[in-house]
């Protein structure tokens, strides 16, 4: 069971990825109106996926497989600081891209 928190964070960290890349890449209008739910749920799978790993840790801590702790936690480090600066670039890209297009959307 605890294997599956692995492959969460993987399939979660390229949804955190995926999503502002489709919402900048989109020539959809629809898209565009729903922007902001994109990069909600783009920080939304990159936390979920940061405490996947966090808990696949403690799972490592409580069973006492030190070993297995050591080997992965500097590669967990990594790529969670990857994703993480990824999935803030990535969002801040897209609000700075679309940020003109809401001014103009949006009688004040």
């Amino acid at each position: 069971m605890f294997g599956f928190l692995n492959l969460g964070s993987l399939v979660l960290g390229v949804i955190a990825i995926l999503l502002p890349i489709c919402s900048i890449l989109s020539t959809n209008k629809k898209v565009h109106n729903y922007r902001l739910i994109f990069c909600t749920l783009s920080f939304s799978a990159c936390a979920i996926s940061i405490s996947f790993q966090l808990l696949y840790n403690n799972h490592l801590v409580k069973i006492e497989d030190w070993s297995a702790l050591m080997d992965t936690t500097s590669s967990s480090v990594f790529a969670v600081t990857i994703l993480l600066i990824s999935t803030i670039l990535l969002n801040t890209l897209t609000i700075i891209i679309n940020r003109d297009k809401t001014v103009k959307n949006y009688p004040h």
